[in-house]
This record gives structure tokens, C-alpha cells and sequence, in this order.
């Protein structure tokens, strides 16, 4: 092992990007535990309470598919934020099977912008990028979600 310093040491292109990836990751955790212990939701529940603010009377599949990720995640996370009274489930009169989502009063007053959360982060980050940035980051990210869901598959 060399002595120098962890920041000295090439990684080459891929790992390199996956030292960045899991840094990011950590600290969204980070922050997300920050945002529980003082808004109430982490930062995956913040994203949801957004998105039923942004698209009141959507379905928890319609959510899901929003998100892109699979229905059990999101009726999880659904079935936490009724519980802490954020989200509400409208039963369709029809079809007693279909629920549409809503949020409750409580949970309005987390649907506005709001320093120390992910999103507000992100923002501050994306202010100085022009849209060609923008644009390059996004679908480098979504080749790399391609290329892992592919993995997954095999």
C-alpha cells in the first residue's frame, strides 16, 4: 500500500465515477436523517409529499411510475406518511380497489420550498450548470440506471 494521501490515488474512470456515486448517496442519507430528526420525513418522503403537493388525486401505481420504482416501495412509504397523518387515500366510489392520494393538511404545510432539505440542496448545485450541463448529467445518469437495471436483469 502506498502512503499517499486516499485523494491521491487514481481510480480511472468507472471507479472513480462509483467513489462519487457513493459519496453522493452518503450524503443524501446524511442529510435525509437530518431532514427526520427536524422536518419529520426523511428525504424519499419529502419526494413524495412534493409530488402528491405538485399532483393531487394521483394513484399509488401512477406514483410509482413517476418515480420509477416498484409499487410495494411506494405503498411503504405511503403507509408510513398516513400513519404520521401527511397523506391521505380517497377510495374511488367505483372501483373500492383504486385509492387516490392527497395530503392533509400537515402535509401541505411540508409541500413548500424549504432550506435544509435534498431539494433545496439540489437546486443551490444546479443554479451554476447551464442546460447543456443539465442535460449531459441527466442522461449520463440515466445510461447509467439503464446499464445497472440491465445487470439486474441478467
Amino acid at each position: 500500500m502506498t502512503t499517499r494521501h486516499p485523494a491521491e490515488l487514481p481510480l480511472g474512470p468507472a471507479l472513480g465515477l462509483l467513489q462519487r456515486l457513493w459519496r453522493l448517496n452518503h450524503a443524501l442519507e446524511r442529510l435525509s436523517s437530518r431532514m427526520e430528526r427536524q422536518l419529520g420525513v426523511t428525504a424519499q418522503q419529502r419526494l413524495v409529499i412534493r409530488c402528491l403537493g405538485k399532483y393531487p388525486g394521483m394513484t399509488a401505481g401512477q406514483l410509482a411510475g413517476l418515480l420509477h420504482v416498484d409499487p410495494g416501495t411506494v405503498s411503504a412509504a405511503l403507509n408510513r406518511l398516513e400513519r404520521k397523518g401527511l397523506v391521505l387515500r380517497r377510495r374511488d366510489p367505483k372501483d373500492k380497489r383504486r385509492a387516490s392520494l392527497g395530503l392533509t393538511e400537515r402535509g401541505r404545510d411540508l409541500d413548500r420550498p424549504s432550506d435544509g432539505t435534498v431539494e433545496s440542496a439540489v437546486e443551490r448545485a444546479m443554479l451554476g450548470a447551464g442546460p447543456l450541463e443539465l442535460d449531459a448529467a441527466t442522461a449520463l445518469l440515466d445510461r447509467i440506471v439503464a446499464a445497472l437495471e440491465h445487470e439486474s436483469a441478467s
